[in-house]
């Protein structure tokens, strides 16, 4: 019950200081593009090169099939697209307060905005691609129908989830500097175990639960279950259940996490 408690009066100090978010997440986003001649386009060079090498390797060099009636293509951008979200949330976040260690003795400033500021600008260039998605669609002739505004929820899913994330791996970080290898490893190893660029369907049945256990499968999927499969989230009641379990326990977690370690950030910086 006290971490309920120090959860919510940790969201209501963020709440308050909103104004400066907004201004953290627009410095963020300029200056991550400062100083190049192609600015903001280098945001999609890399997820576009790499999502045409799969498909040449995939559509053109292994054949790969159609998945659901749909060119195999389309299929792999409705899982790259959330993973690149996630993985870029991830990589930036932890690093997000040594990065501003001269604010961390600033009393006035909320040091938990930092995390949520990198994932707000991730999200921009996100939300650019998710309209690349749409295009794409469009171009091989796919209308778009309601299910496709459920992309939104489990955007919202995703937001949950590496808030929380976040601030459990910003504030770590700051004490056990290993834990930057580590999470670079597991996104490596997150990316081949999470069906991205590979459909669940070809392991064996028994071996879909383990998966499944995964968070992110619940977004990676539910990406293609809103442009293709033409799911609604409901309709996989358990899953959902799970993940926002999983995804409230780690919000929660990540805020008594960081407000308890907070005192001492500046004694370690």
């Amino acid at each position: 019950m006290h971490s309920i408690r120090m959860f919510i009066f940790f969201l209501q100090e963020l709440l308050s200081r909103r104004n400066v978010v907004y201004e953290l997440t627009k410095r963020d986003f300029k200056t991550g593009y400062l100083g190049s001649y192609l600015g903001i386009i280098w945001a999609f060079i890399l997820p576009i090169a790499t999502t045409l090498i799969f498909w040449f390797v995939f559509q053109v060099g292994f054949n790969s099939k159609p998945v659901a009636d749909h060119p195999y293509i389309l299929w792999l951008v409705c899982g790259l697209a959330p993973w690149f979200f996630i993985s870029d949330c991830v990589n930036n976040t932890a690093n997000s307060i040594i990065q501003n260690a001269f604010v961390v003795k600033k009393v006035a400033f909320s040091i938990a905005i930092l995390p949520i500021t990198k994932i707000l600008s991730a999200l921009i260039i996100h939300l650019i691609f998710v309209v690349v998605v749409f295009s794409l669609f469009l171009f091989y002739g796919f209308a778009t129908d309601l299910y496709v505004l459920q992309v939104f929820y489990y955007l919202f899913c995703a937001l949950v989830f590496l808030t929380g994330l976040s601030w459990i791996t910003s504030s770590v970080m700051i004490f056990f500097r290993d834990l930057g290898p580590i999470i670079t490893i597991a996104l490596q190893m997150g990316f081949y175990l999470t069906p991205i660029f590979w459909n669940l369907e070809i392991l064996p049945k028994q071996y879909h639960l383990f998966i499944q256990f995964n968070p992110i499968f619940y977004i990676v999927q539910g990406y293609r279950e809103s442009f293709i499969l033409k799911v609604w989230f409901w309709q996989h009641w358990t899953t959902t259940i799970y993940f926002w379990a999983v995804a409230a326990t780690v919000l929660v977690a990540g805020a008594v996490v960081f407000r308890r370690l907070r005192p001492h950030f500046a004694d370690v910086l």
